[in-house]
């Protein structure tokens, strides 16, 4: 059964639809990743996905119920989906450990000792367990970006959400966020990313959908998305976007 099924999902801000009849479905150990030209709607998707915007119509299943009913909690389900942002959002505050510790904290309500455990786990997992004591301000954004990672990793989710993941970092620090992306998706994580990195999509996909004005326009397995699209919106843009890399 799929851990998620997206149906008919819509978003409209005032006038303006921004998402048109949506359908998509997330299996276990699936690497999904959406892509499309800015302003395609991708992330307002995946916001939609995890009630950071609320649908203006459609059904979110969460293994089977839709968590948009009135006698559904979405706080619970929300615990159930990890995220990681465009611009890492971490508490500038607390030192690396603790980002990775204070959700499991408050939502999950472990201890500390068991929070710090499972931290660490994920923090050797990024590469990240030699700066447990660092702040934010004193780590690259490739470093901050591992970090949010192990942080949505910690709470142990069944999805894990990604939000452009790269675009915020210097070139040379994309790699070091992609390789670890690429390891977790053959770890076996189910993941859904909104990305521009055409060789991820391409490489470490098991489904590619590509978006264009609020529409999913057409999806596939990578392969045939990349090497044979059927629709001509999908030719223009892979000519596009492949010429500029």
């Amino acid at each position: 059964m799929a851990i998620l099924e997206i149906k008919g999902l819509k978003k409209s801000f005032g006038d303006r639809e921004i998402l048109k009849d949506i359908n998509v479905e997330v299996k276990e150990g699936q690497v999904i990743s959406i892509i499309g030209s800015s302003g395609s709607g991708k992330s307002t998707f995946l916001r939609c996905i995890n009630l950071l915007e609320t649908p203006s119509g459609g059904e979110i299943l969460y293994r089977g119920k839709n968590i948009l009913e009135k006698d559904q909690n979405p706080h619970t389900y929300r615990t159930k989906l990890g995220m990681v942002f465009q611009q890492f959002n971490l508490f500038e505050n607390h030192n690396v450990l603790m980002n990775c510790m204070v959700g499991q904290m408050k939502v999950l309500k472990r201890t500390k000792e068991e929070a710090e455990k499972i931290a660490l786990k994920y923090l050797q997992v990024v590469g990240m367990d030699q700066y447990v004591e660092a702040k934010p301000k004193q780590l690259s954004g490739g470093q901050k970006q591992r970090v949010a990672i192990a942080r949505a990793l910690s709470m142990e989710p069944d999805v894990l959400l990604f939000d452009e993941p790269t675009s915020a970092l210097d070139p040379e620090m994309v790699g070091e966020v992609l390789k670890v992306m690429k390891e977790l998706a053959e770890g076996g994580l189910t993941m859904v990313v909104v990305t521009h990195e055409m060789d991820f999509a391409r490489d470490v996909s098991s489904h590619v959908i590509f978006m264009d004005e609020g529409y999913i326009v057409e999806e596939g397995a990578p392969e045939v998305i990349f090497q044979n699209p059927k629709e001509e919106r999908t030719k223009a843009f892979l000519r596009r976007t492949l010429k500029e890399l």
